[in-house]
């Protein structure tokens, strides 16, 4: 980790890091320590939810011995401060605040006090439950939330050079490997919620220990073998009591092991822990060189981005069990989006980029990015999306049930509140997903302002990226230092008439896998711009998604837009698309801290007086007129941040 230095001075993406820096990561230690004067609302309607508080940081104190009582929360409440602690790493390494260090310092603090001699550490089993510890794995995340603290010791102490956290982590994960494996006497199983797998690589790659890896090539290989693990598990459980209501009609493909992961042809069950498997296939086909593995993954990637992710990048079709479908089952308005399943998409492009520099991965991750994700966040930085929906009737998420899960703003915070943190970590270490490097080539994913060094073979190269993506694609590219090496520069699958200059100079490139290959012993004070004229288009979707036939999506560059009915009026659904005329761009300085609207030339149905009283009728005696309107489209990650209104990303065609 942090191989290369990167700064990013992007004004759009800084925003972001200075609200994690300055809003979120306070805000969400008032929260953890109860001291937020907030309402905590349930992700769904679902009596189990606890949303009283969040009490995190006290069940840890009350694991310690420091104070007494009850554990309250999620039996995997544990994991938001490991999040929190490992977003706080990262907003360290982007900005150093010593009053931030010293908090961080102090959480370690009472972590070490948590964890018990034999290196355990989980909140819920050392208090209320010692004696059911890893025997009820499809609902105890116990090494759910030990993958957490894992990646959270791993970023912190790269950040901080803290020792305290890696010996915790170093405890922890040798506590698991004593109980875990294939040898005789040890659970011949895994975790019902994948994290542990890709914390365990991240260990490895730090400390070059082989038992982590071989560790993780357990878990990944043996899941599946017995699709029956966990109900048989059940019967060395002393006690009957459900740990998570609702999971116990679950089948084994909501876990993934419902055959071995080799053998799996589609992505499964809940759409976050296919994130975290895929994940962690993608670290061991790269660290083992695992062929078998590698072709694993490419089959569940091309399943989920060419038949099961919505245009935002959003994953997840259905709330009962946050999970994947059918293909091409896409509905709008009842589907899941969950923004941790997005933060995983983006986990599992990432590395599918360190196995082999395709653009199609960078594609994905640029498009969950500047959709799905950073809509799981209101502006504020203090209010959050569970589910992020592309269809929105506020009356209909207060009256059906089915629809409870869909909200029309975003909440303070869930009782189930894994997404905030993961939001903070993902986007205060943003710069580890911009470049890849090889002995030779800089690789560029995503294309933001940034100053950058460099670590290629024998040489070390300095590099400036000016631009003001998403909302203009001209990148430009000023070597601050000379070398001889090939700078690769993605082009998007959205960019067409793109241009390269060298030195205001238009020249070709050669593009291999989506990238186009610039390669000259280059001088200090060279540029290179990469031009992508960036208009808005008409997106159709595929006509197997029925939800979506005979409608339209807008896109710009990178960037998904909706209707709301603050711009539009109620009843967007009547709203028609004339996909003849332009599309009107305007930068407003003045709307959502400046972004690009649209305007699109439509027309609405005005509903004939002899629909009064009637619900259907002849076509023949349909008298509907159309009244000629001008559609407002927004950013759709900036959609729900005016009020609750009605909001839409696919609208009708004329």
């Amino acid at each position: 980790m942090f191989e290369n230095k990167i700064k990013i001075t992007a004004p759009f993406w800084q925003q972001y890091i200075k609200l994690v820096r300055e809003e979120m990561l306070p805000f969400q230690w008032d929260v953890l320590n109860d001291k937020a004067n907030i309402k905590i609302e349930k992700e769904r309607d679902a009596d189990y939810i606890p949303s009283e508080k969040s009490h995190a940081i006290e069940n840890f104190k009350i694991a310690a011995g420091i104070t007494q009582g009850h554990h309250y929360g999620m039996v995997f409440q544990d994991s938001d401060v490991y999040k929190w602690l490992e977003a706080a790493a990262y907003a360290l390494h982007q900005h150093y605040d010593e009053d931030l260090r010293k908090i961080a310092d102090g959480v370690v603090d009472l972590l070490a006090q948590a964890q018990e001699e034999d290196g355990y550490l989980n909140t819920y089993f050392t208090i209320e439950a010692p004696d059911r510890k890893y025997k009820r794995l499809y609902q105890s995340h116990e090494l759910y939330c030990a993958g957490h603290f894992i990646e959270a010791a791993v970023g912190y102490f790269n950040v901080t050079g803290n020792k305290k956290i890696l010996d915790i982590a170093y405890k922890l994960a040798d506590n698991i490997d004593r109980h875990f494996g294939s040898e005789e006497g040890k659970i011949h199983g895994y975790d019902g919620h994948e994290e542990i797998e890709l914390a365990l690589l991240r260990l490895y790659e730090l400390s070059h220990d082989e038992k982590y890896k071989k560790l993780t090539h357990f878990f990944l290989y043996e899941r599946g073998k017995n699709p029956n693990f966990f109900k048989e598990q059940q019967k060395d459980d002393p006690s009957t009591k459900v740990l998570i209501e609702g999971m116990d009609g679950f089948k084994p493909s909501y876990y993934q092991n419902h055959k071995p992961i080799l053998e799996q042809e589609t992505a499964e069950g809940h759409a976050v822990r296919v994130m975290y498997m895929c994940t962690g296939m993608a670290m061991l086909a790269r660290l083992d060189n695992d062929e078998a593995m590698l072709k694993a993954c490419k089959r569940l990637w091309k399943n989920i981005v060419t038949k099961r992710m919505y245009i935002t990048g959003g994953i997840g079709s259905t709330a009962i069990g946050e999970a994947f479908t059918a293909d091409y089952d896409l509905p709008n308005d009842t589907m899941y989006c969950e923004t941790c399943a997005s933060i995983g998409l983006i986990f599992f492009a990432d590395n599918m980029l360190k196995i082999e520099h395709d653009s199609q991965y960078a594609d994905v991750m640029e498009r969950a990015l500047y959709n799905a994700v950073i809509d799981g966040m209101a502006l504020d930085g203090k209010h959050f999306f569970y589910v992020n929906p592309l269809e929105v009737v506020p009356e209909l998420s207060k009256k059906d049930p089915n629809k409870s899960h869909v909200k029309t703003t975003r909440p303070a915070w869930f009782g189930c509140s894994c997404c905030p943190p993961n939001l903070a970590r993902l986007l205060s270490s943003l710069d580890e997903y911009m470049y890849k490097t090889t002995d030779d080539t800089i690789y560029a994913n995503l294309y933001l302002s940034n100053e950058a060094q460099f670590k290629l073979k024998n040489k070390a190269v300095t590099l400036m990226q000016e631009t003001n993506y998403p909302w203009n694609g001209k990148i430009t590219f000023i070597v601050k230092n000379g070398a001889a090496f090939k700078l690769a520069l993605r082009i998007p699958a959205w960019a067409e008439n793109y241009t390269f200059k060298v030195n205001n100079s238009e020249v070709k490139a050669p593009v291999v896998n989506g990238y186009a290959v610039l390669e000259y012993n280059w001088q200090s004070g060279d540029t290179v711009v990469l031009d992508l004229p960036m208009k808005a288009q008409f997106i159709g979707a595929n006509p197997l998604i029925r939800e979506d036939r005979s409608k339209v999506a807008v896109q710009r560059g990178p960037v998904v837009y909706c209707a709301e009915g603050v711009d539009n009026g109620a009843n967007l659904q009547l709203l028609q698309i004339d996909t003849q005329a332009p599309i009107t761009e305007e930068f407003k300085t003045d709307l959502f801290g400046g972004v690009v609207s649209l305007s699109i030339k439509g027309s609405r149905i005005k509903l004939n007086d002899n629909w009064k009283d009637k619900l259907y009728q002849p076509v023949d005696k349909i008298k509907d007129t159309d009244a000629q309107t001008d559609i407002k489209l927004i950013p759709y990650f900036t959609c729900l941040n005016r009020g609750e209104t009605e909001m839409a990303v696919w609208l009708h065609k004329k």
